[in-house]
């Protein structure tokens, strides 16, 4: 009696396991198992669109899914070199996570981590008269836009207050017709080389030309906020990156060590 106790047990024990592995579909004899169905139906129903999502719907989705894997599979399209690298992103920030997730979950960011880093990260409020550059420029271009925004920047010394009209005038950007006025902006959502232009200027500097991958800048600072004008939580934010991405930038320093790499800095 006891012995069948225990296996009585055991069964129901095993139960919600079977189930999961019940098949609720084959396409071409592979099989969508129920597992499968319940997961992909819960985040369906997660989000809202224009369709009504039922368990009918859910399952023609996976028929589906699996239709068009079977037949890229047949046409090679598994093989095709942008699949292929697509396949290889997805493995790369995968790795990343299974490798990294737990030790980003200690990062902590504290109020006075965010007084200090603001201490050295000001937001400000700038305008811009950029003059556009190629991605990648002849000596021509460079040369002429360098000389057409300091002819700019030497009247602009002249004529400080006339910022705004020159900007309209000549910026080659969509903030034109406001003076190329930009708002506030934190740091990290400006090139490094527009940052450290105006990083410790006052309200009224004008920059001299500054080259970034866009172009030529001239800026002009409008406005500075003070640390209690801030968006706190946004600066939280940025710096749970920074520690972030000096985390992965040391995991692939170690991962480095392990490895040959040979690189060939004449060919850049």
């Amino acid at each position: 009696m006891k012995k069948l106790s225990l296996a009585i047990i055991a069964f129901a024990l095993a139960m919600p396991a079977i189930a999961q592995n019940q098949v609720v579909a084959t396409v071409n004899g592979q099989a969508i198992t129920k597992k499968q169905f319940d997961e992909y139906h819960l985040q369906n129903l997660k989000f809202v669109g224009q369709r009504k999502i039922t368990k009918e719907v859910s399952l023609q989705d996976l028929v589906n899914r699996q239709l068009g894997i079977q037949k890229a599979k047949k046409t090679g399209t598994n093989k095709d070199p942008e699949v292929i690298a697509k396949q290889e992103d997805i493995l790369f920030h995968a790795q990343i996570s299974k490798d990294l997730e737990n030790e980003f979950k200690k990062i902590n960011v504290t109020d006075e981590d965010v007084k200090k880093y603001y201490e050295n990260n000001k937001e400000y409020r700038t305008a811009h008269i950029l003059y556009r550059l190629r991605a990648e420029p002849t000596p021509e271009e460079v040369k002429a836009a360098l000389v057409q925004s300091s002819e700019i920047y030497n009247v602009l010394q002249k004529e400080p207050d006339s910022f705004a009209k020159y900007a309209n005038k000549f910026s080659q950007t969509s903030t034109a017709p406001v003076g190329g006025d930009l708002g506030f902006q934190p740091p990290t959502r400006l090139a490094p080389e527009y940052f450290e232009a105006i990083k410790g200027q006052k309200v009224g500097f004008i920059s001299k030309p500054v080259r970034t991958q866009m172009g030529y800048h001239i800026i002009k600072v409008l406005g500075v906020k003070s640390f209690d004008q801030i968006d706190k939580n946004l600066y939280k934010k940025i710096i749970y990156d920074t520690k972030r991405d000096a985390m992965i930038e040391n995991y692939f320093k170690n991962l480095a060590k392990g490895a040959e790499i040979k690189t060939n800095p004449n060919l850049l």
